[in-house]
């Protein structure tokens, strides 16, 4: 991962998103030398959010489940009925 000063990219944003967008690499912007933010190029971040949907749907089922908040799968066709006809 490439890691940048909040200075340089102050200076060279312009050059540093060319860059990102070629390599979709993510860059690391550091601030005093602390981490601060991470630049990811758009198409990787909302496939990145689309992800993260899934795995909190996936998530909840499991959680769900866990809890024994379920129901069996004529009563799921019953509840779904009047939406699948």
């Amino acid at each position: 991962m490439r890691v940048e000063l909040v200075t340089t990219l102050k200076r060279q944003a312009t050059k540093i998103l060319a860059d990102l967008h070629i390599s979709k690499e993510p860059v690391l912007i550091t601030e005093h030398g602390q981490p601060s933010a991470y630049l990811v190029d758009v198409d990787d971040y909302e496939f990145m959010q689309q992800r993260m949907a899934i795995l909190e749907g996936v998530a909840r089922g499991e959680q769900a489940i866990k809890n024994g908040n379920t129901f069996s799968n004529q009563d799921a066709k019953d509840k779904m009925s009047k939406w699948l006809k």
